[in-house]
């Protein structure tokens, strides 16, 4: 079983760039770089000479943290860039279709929309806590539908799909389909990655990033994961030296074993003050639900979302408000304890308020 035959025929046999040979201590006189390193910043590497067509070391090193080989691995400008390639190459533009949940991460109907892919959306079972139903997406495809998304911890809702429907899923669609798995939240979570269901559902891939439990939303940095040969063929859609020195550099030192470990610590705090920050927001009269979550934010229902949005932004604390299904709710991040504590400081004046 192959989704090759997914991919746009005219990708297929798509050749990667051919880049300039580079080969250590030699001189380099082609790639048309300038001789002159820059003095700017304190990097490994010069900034004068373009960087690998695509980092071996940090793909290696990403491998290992996600669980896969590194063939297996296509390193990119955080999962974002990663929705945008998996699309533009499985998706004909006015022929083929995306299904996603909703509500689900707005950037896979955004890149489906630039490719014209056709969007098919299917609704969560919002009295069950978002569920995703797995019956309903597979009545739900078409001949046409090449990809479907799954986001799991979803955002905004932080609802798991379980391994046990997405494997259902896998097997049902089969060659039909593409699975994407956005694992984006998955380590705020008590359940494994999928990534190591790689080498026996050849229709998966995985979505993974760097910015959420490692803190490095800045570097624009995660991957996809998927069979070796889908893999290849995203490498040669994707635009050569995607990764800037800088970034490449940064993220291979945010993967050494004690920034690891400073960042497995990091994400025990955040789902600290996710379950305290929770308690607390129920003792408030004018919240009416808090969902449970396996990422590092909240889905919460207010009385009256908008009033509560714009007294918080009042007192200097952003929050996130999606409107349609969701009119009455309100995302919150998961902050520092002070950060939280700022937003309840917020909320108990908002109480008083409605109070006088």
């Amino acid at each position: 079983m192959s989704i090759t035959r997914l991919v746009r025929p005219e990708l297929r046999s798509l050749h990667a760039y051919d880049a300039a040979e580079q080969v250590d201590d030699t001189i380099r006189l082609n790639a048309n770089e300038s001789p002159r390193r820059s003095t700017i910043g304190n990097f490994r590497r010069p900034l004068n000479r373009y960087p690998e067509v695509r980092p071996q070391n940090l793909q290696s090193a990403l491998a290992r943290r996600f669980g896969c080989e590194p063939e297996q691995l296509l390193v990119t400008r955080g999962s974002s860039e990663a929705i945008d390639l998996v699309i533009r190459t499985f998706c004909r533009a006015g022929k083929d279709s995306v299904l996603v949940t909703s509500p689900s991460f707005s950037m896979y109907r955004h890149y489906a929309e630039i490719q014209g892919a056709q969007l098919i959306e299917v609704e969560t079972l919002a009295a069950q806590d978002f569920a995703i139903d797995v019956d309903t997406i597979l009545a739900a495809c078409r001949d046409t539908t090449r990809l479907i998304f799954v986001c799991s911890p979803n955002n905004p809702t932080g609802t798991v799909l379980p391994r046990a429907e997405l494997e259902r899923l896998l097997t049902a669609r089969g060659e039909a389909s593409a699975i994407v798995v956005d694992e984006a939240y998955i380590e705020f979570g008590d359940t494994p990655s999928v990534t190591e269901l790689l080498g026996r559902y050849d229709n998966l891939l995985v979505l993974r990033t760097l910015s959420k439990a490692l803190g490095f939303a800045g570097a624009r940095c995660g991957a996809v994961a998927g069979p070796e040969v889908v893999i290849r063929i995203l490498s040669a859609v994707q635009a050569p030296y995607a990764l800037a020195t800088p970034v490449v550099e940064c993220v291979e030192d945010a993967l050494g074993q004690d920034q690891l470990e400073l960042a497995e610590e990091a994400v025990r705090e955040t789902i600290a003050e996710r379950e305290r920050l929770a308690a607390a927001l129920l003792r408030y009269d004018f919240v009416h639900k808090v969902w449970p979550s396996a990422a590092n934010f909240l889905l919460v229902r207010f009385a009256d979302a908008a009033a509560a949005l714009r007294h918080c932004q009042a007192h200097n604390v952003l929050l996130r408000h999606f409107g349609g299904s969701l009119g009455d709710c309100i995302r919150i991040s998961i902050g520092s304890r002070n950060e939280n504590d700022q937003l309840l400081d917020a909320l108990d004046t908002l109480r008083d308020k409605g109070h006088d």
